[in-house]
């Protein structure tokens, strides 16, 4: 059971607060509710841009890593297609140089012509590295493209296209901040060896003072149900054929995730699921193959992905993977099976859970979610999910017309 207290600035930023006192530090997590669906389709790639921006000086503060590192402490950020995250972790005896350092940038960045123009040489090279001239690097904006006709969620983080973030201009990025990155759009999780009472008198004296900001409510299209499958061929300098499929599942809150997730664990989760010990040990068409999806706030994609043996038809090998879907589809799985996936999940959770700076994050993110007591609820949520539930949810998903396929052949 992870504890925690939650109190709320009148600016409306959330603070939750996580005591662990076996540990000599703390984090200090803020999470902006702002990732790339939030972007204008004219101009992607902006909640990923100011990952980068974010660490080119504030306000007050010219340069954010000096005096952390003075500090003792290290940071880091990560965006998608739903969140961004920044996180420091520190000695606890010095957590008020993280709160300065963070209101600061909440505060307002710098926005010099000089620091856009650095980041946004940085984030192009970044995109023509690994999705340009990377083999393989373009699968998922072509997927996106494909499976997603209307929802945001058709391109990715790094942005639609290369010229979005070229051609972005201190005014397009000046109010992307504004608008996303206020008290009222955020949440700021502190955890570690500290106290609800410290935490509050911090938070009050740092971000207290910020004005609120106008919030941001949120109004995406939506994406239609699919009524036919979809296919893409795409020839390229890769060394081996690629096949991708790709289906809706659900919201992050509903509770079918679950089940879905656990579909993906049956099939393609590591050496022994049913795809790998079958497609990959046995027939041998495979190299390797996944099942995955990217747990997505708003409706998501179930994917299988798989490098084909050399030699083998394309056409061969989704023949053979289709197989075990129905196979999966007709007869179901064992409750034997069920157990161990289940098993599985519950040690990667705990596993998850084990450092402070991991437990800060989860407990921002479920709390964006709408209950950071998600985090100790979810376990029950997998425990619970039925052989029926997957059976039934495997005819569900594994509907052709919600099939979306990318056959990706070397030249």
């Amino acid at each position: 059971m992870i504890q925690f207290e939650r109190f709320v600035l009148s600016n409306g930023l959330k603070v939750l607060v996580h005591e662990d006192k076996s540990t000599p530090m703390a984090v200090v997590n803020v999470l902006y509710d702002v990732g790339a669906r939030d972007e204008d389709p004219n101009r992607t790639g902006f909640a990923h841009l100011f990952e980068h921006l974010m660490f080119g000086g504030s306000v007050n503060i010219p340069s954010y890593d000096e005096p952390l590192q003075v500090a003792g402490g290290e940071n880091n950020a990560f965006t998608t297609n739903d969140l961004t995250n920044y996180y420091c972790q520190l000695p606890a005896e010095n957590i008020e140089t993280a709160f300065w350092l963070e209101s600061d940038r909440m505060l307002s960045l710098a926005f010099g012509k000089k620091s856009l123009d650095t980041q946004r040489k940085v984030v192009c090279e970044e995109f023509k590295e690994h999705y340009i001239n990377k083999p393989y690097g373009d699968v998922w904006h072509k997927m996106r493209e494909l499976a997603y006709t209307t929802h945001p969620y058709r391109w990715m983080t790094i942005g639609k296209e290369l010229s979005h973030i070229e051609t972005a201009t201190l005014e397009d990025v000046k109010a992307f901040f504004f608008k996303h990155y206020t008290p009222s759009n955020a949440i700021l999780v502190v955890a570690g060896n500290i106290t609800v009472d410290k935490v509050k008198e911090l938070a009050q004296k740092w971000f207290g003072p910020i004005a609120a900001g106008e919030k941001y409510v949120r109004d995406l299209p939506q994406e239609p149900k699919q009524t036919a499958p979809r296919t893409l061929e795409v020839k390229a300098n890769v060394p081996l054929d690629a096949l991708y499929k790709c289906w809706h599942i659900y919201s992050r809150t509903d509770s079918r995730y679950y089940t879905a997730d656990l579909i993906g664990e049956i099939l393609g989760g590591g050496a022994s699921s049913r795809l790998f010990q079958v497609l990959v040990k046995e027939k041998k068409l495979f190299s390797n193959i996944d099942c995955y999806h990217m747990g997505s706030t708003d409706t998501g994609l179930l994917t299988i992905e798989g490098k084909l043996v050399k030699g083998v038809n394309i056409k061969d090998a989704e023949a053979a993977l289709n197989e075990e879907i129905k196979k999966l589809q007709q007869l179901g799985v064992t409750d034997k099976e069920l157990e161990k996936v289940k098993n599985k999940t519950e040690s990667m959770m705990a596993f998850e859970d084990m450092t402070v700076m991991n437990r800060a994050a989860s407990i921002a993110m479920y709390e964006l979610l709408g209950d950071a007591d998600l985090i100790n609820k979810e376990l029950e949520m997998y425990q619970a999910v039925t052989a029926e539930e997957i059976a039934k949810e495997c005819h569900v998903i594994f509907d052709e017309n919600n099939c979306n396929t990318l056959y990706y052949l070397a030249n």
